[in-house]
């Protein structure tokens, strides 16, 4: 097992487990965490848990141009049934996230230290948020962290049905019109899969990431 200490550094990616764990320890810097996102690495870990370190193989991503738009999201978009923001509260985004109740999971991985860092993160230009807005109510958003061409995305939450999605969409969109090469979404799941994400092995996402 590798522990971190004050330096900042990080093992090789090569080195994490079947499961995509790498290492434990250090902390939630600003510095430490530019360079892990970089270098494809991300916390998470439980409450009162220690740090935990992941880069997990194969690794789950949009490639832009391969978002799926359903007929009902359409008509969905079309209606214009929600207002979309970026980056107009970030910390009511992770909050939320934090919030949110999700099937099959006690509790959250989103520490309010976890939160801290991240709003350092968007005070500084480098975490960004989408907000899906209706009758002015926060009721969905993503948020993530921008590494300039590629987005790690972090995490989501919906109140209605449709705003996380909305708030996908929509960032796919900005991201693809700005020249991006993908969204990162780090670990499979259905409902990503069903927005156009896909698997790819860590060894293509790092060198995607380094170019």
């Amino acid at each position: 097992m590798n522990y971190l200490t004050k330096d900042l550094v990080f093992p090789p990616v090569s080195e994490a487990n079947k499961d995509g764990f790498l290492a434990i320890g250090g902390d939630l810097s600003t510095e430490r965490l530019l360079l892990a996102y970089k270098s494809g690495i991300f916390p998470w870990f439980e409450p009162g848990d220690p740090i935990l370190w992941w880069s997990p193989n194969p690794r789950m991503v949009l490639f832009l141009d391969e978002v799926v738009v359903s007929k009902s999201m359409r008509n969905i978009l079309n209606r214009n049934a929600f207002k979309v923001t970026f980056n107009q509260d970030f910390r009511g985004v992770i909050s939320n996230c934090q919030k949110i109740k999700r099937e099959g999971q006690h509790g959250t991985w989103i520490t309010n230290e976890m939160i801290e860092a991240y709003c350092k993160l968007n005070e500084l230009g480098i975490a960004k948020s989408v907000e899906v807005w209706q009758d002015n109510e926060l009721v969905g958003g993503l948020y993530g962290v921008d590494l300039g061409t590629i987005f790690c995305g972090e995490s989501m939450f919906s109140k209605v049905p449709n705003a996380s999605k909305v708030a996908f969409i929509h960032w796919s969109r900005h991201l693809k019109a700005n020249n991006y090469k993908l969204l990162d979404c780090q670990i499979y799941n259905p409902h990503l899969e069903s927005l156009g994400c896909r698997e790819i092995a860590r060894a293509e996402f790092i060198t995607i990431l380094k170019s």
